[in-house]
């Protein structure tokens, strides 16, 4: 069915309590930074079902999260309109607040639906495990390849 989920997640990295009261406020770029023309739908109604609770206020104390999904649906219903993709994605937590790029871990793969939905923000259960980045890959070796190091035999 080509439903795509992407899950958001805003830490309060501050020392005072930060509040949020609606909805993220998306940005796709195409592979050339340039904006993808499409409509931001709050909720997913026109997306999908089971996303769509109302915003409520949240205060995030320090070291607190929060977590939105965006969704979109790869999907092509007219084969005469040109299937977009967005490589980028910026996500602010509000209206008027500095946007963060967010890697969206592959294409936004919009069909020609012309639309991306995204849930309002509710505060993460505390019990949830905060998701880990994958450790980076080790550094390259200095020493080049044609050279075998001294204590190696051929």
């Amino acid at each position: 069915m080509g439903l795509r989920a992407l899950g958001l997640e805003l830490v309060n990295c501050g020392a005072h309590p930060y509040q949020l009261d609606g909805y993220p406020v998306l940005h796709v770029f195409d592979e050339a930074r340039e904006p993808v023309m499409l409509r931001v739908v709050n909720g997913a109604k026109e997306i999908t079902s089971g996303f769509d609770q109302p915003p409520r206020q949240v205060t995030l104390a320090a070291g607190e999260r929060a977590t939105a999904v965006v969704l979109w649906r790869n999907l092509v219903t007219d084969s005469t309109v040109v299937a977009t993709n967005g490589e980028f994605l910026t996500v602010a937590p509000a209206a008027g607040q500095p946007a963060e790029e967010v890697d969206p871990d592959g294409p936004i793969d919009l069909g020609n639906t012309g639309r991306i939905g995204v849930s309002a923000w509710k505060k993460a259960d505390p019990s949830t495990p905060v998701p880990t980045r994958p450790a980076p890959p080790p550094a390259p070796s200095a020493v080049p390849s044609s050279v075998s190091p001294p204590d190696s035999r051929l």
